[in-house]
């Protein structure tokens, strides 16, 4: 191998201690596989499934563009299409493809390793690094202390309808991207010295407008020593008391979850339930017990985090405004509400409103829109930290008493305003939140409201390209 020196392949004792070292912060050496020679990657790797969610025109284009070829769009279930009446017959064929895949051999499995991904969006080139989580040291629950921690909260009824496809999935391929907060860049940043051209493992345009991606394996050993370090710094707890300064009695928080929160929840959730069959020595290894994720530093100049917008559906967007003002006086907030003629004076209002409440954290202001009117709402003497929870809390209220209303969670300002206008939908439009306090607020105060923020806009979102196997052989 010359001077590629695979972990696994190398038995010696320095080795064996940085495996160790990976394993004490959650980490297991993945085997990653590949499509062969054979495949087109443009139409192997498809957007992540919960994105373009009322567009089903996005995922027909998607379709049209594969066609029959393999591609992890026949190994995934695009949530635009989770109401609609043949989900059970896409389950089956999920497993099926996945199947059909090993049995032709389309796949091919690497040596254990890493793999980094360059992935260039119009926001600069986002570094990532491809590794399989230890499910053992996450909790999703709220008022969770583990290591890996979710962002947001987690929608248990989201889960099962997951479930349902990975409790038989031979594989996983993951649209799972998890963060560290790396300000000093020493953990993913430096792998670029460490790997040469003939490391590239892949490098392709992606479909639908998503940029490009190249992925380069990472197997020296002194590159996953540089990992491994790394990692154990950011995971020091007395270091990690200094940096947040916070007590003795908060637990390291190393990976907070960044998009895929449900899908490592539902890997989680099918975990607990493989592992009760299991004897400790089988715990210790069963693939199952990991998940793929790709890594990302929080600080990487490409990312941007962007709001997560909301539309209302099925609904009178009077009797919305009627149902907020007595929500929202209920709940002992203040709430008004102001309507402009145009979305430019209401744009400018909107600035004039941000100036105002500048210093004043309880009062949130949130424009809205419906059938070609504009409009700011203004709630004071808010319960939540940030306006995406004080908009949830009345749309979670407003679902429960009307039933026949529907919400979704748009990326990007254009689409909430195209769906906001048509007839019987109302679109409300959340700011961003700065992706530098992420940590601080989940470490401080927990999970934050559900889509609360999105990293990059929707064909910004990661691919799905790696697979791994998830059954015992």
């Amino acid at each position: 191998m010359s001077d590629k020196q695979n972990i696994i392949e190398s038995n010696g004792n320095r080795s064996l201690a940085i495996k160790e070292c990976l394993r004490t912060v959650g980490i297991e050496i993945p085997q990653i596989m590949l499509p062969n020679h054979t495949i087109d990657l443009k139409k192997w790797a498809v957007v992540a499934c919960d994105q373009y969610t009322s567009q089903r025109s996005y995922w027909k284009a998607v379709e049209d563009e594969v066609g029959d070829s393999p591609s992890t769009l026949h190994m995934v279930f695009p949530e635009v299409y989770l109401e609609d009446s043949d989900k059970d017959q896409r389950i089956i064929n999920i497993s099926s493809a996945m199947n059909e895949y090993m049995e032709r051999n389309l796949l091919e499995s690497l040596l254990p390793s890493f793999v980094y991904v360059e992935r260039t969006l119009a926001t600069g080139t986002r570094k990532g690094l491809m590794i399989a989580l230890d499910l053992e040291q996450y909790d999703y629950k709220e008022g969770s202390q583990s290591l890996i921690r979710s962002t947001e909260g987690t929608v248990l009824d989201r889960l099962p309808p997951r479930i349902a496809i990975r409790k038989d999935a031979l594989l996983e391929t993951p649209h799972i991207m998890v963060l560290i907060d790396d300000p000093g860049k020493t953990v993913i940043e430096p792998i670029v010295e460490k790997i040469s051209e003939s490391d590239k493992l892949y490098d392709f345009d992606l479909m639908m407008n998503g940029g490009h991606i190249a992925g380069y394996r990472v197997e020296r050993l002194e590159a996953i020593e540089g990992i491994a370090n790394g990692l154990s710094k950011l995971a020091d707890p007395q270091l990690f008391r200094q940096k947040y300064d916070v007590s003795e009695d908060i637990d390291v928080l190393l990976f907070a979850m960044g998009d895929g929160n449900h899908s490592f929840a539902t890997a989680k959730a099918c975990w607990d339930n493989i592992k009760d069959g299991l004897s400790e020595e089988e715990k210790q290894n069963h693939p199952a017990r990991f998940a793929l994720v790709e890594l990302v530093n929080v600080h990487d100049e490409a990312m941007l985090f962007e709001p997560i917008h909301r539309v209302l559906f099925e609904v009178d967007p009077k009797h919305v405004l009627q149902s907020m003002q007595a929500y929202y006086n209920e709940t002992e907030q203040l709430f008004e509400y102001e309507s402009f003629a145009s979305k430019e004076k209401m744009l400018g209002h909107y600035e004039e409103y941000l100036q105002i409440y500048s210093d004043t954290h309880c009062t949130h202001l949130i424009p809205y829109n419906f059938l070609g009117e504009w409009g700011i709402l203004k709630i004071s003497q808010a319960k939540s930290n940030i306006e995406a929870g004080t908009l949830q809390a009345f749309i979670d209220d407003y679902l429960s008493n009307n039933p026949e209303a529907t919400v979704d969670y748009i990326h990007g300002d254009e689409i909430t305003e195209e769906l906001g206008s048509q007839e019987g939908n109302m679109g409300f439009l959340l700011p961003n939140m700065n992706k530098n306090d992420l940590f601080k607020t989940v470490i401080m105060d927990g999970a934050l409201p559900r889509k609360t923020f999105s990293m990059g806009e929707a064909h910004e979102k990661r691919y799905y390209l790696e697979c791994r196997k998830i059954i015992k052989e």
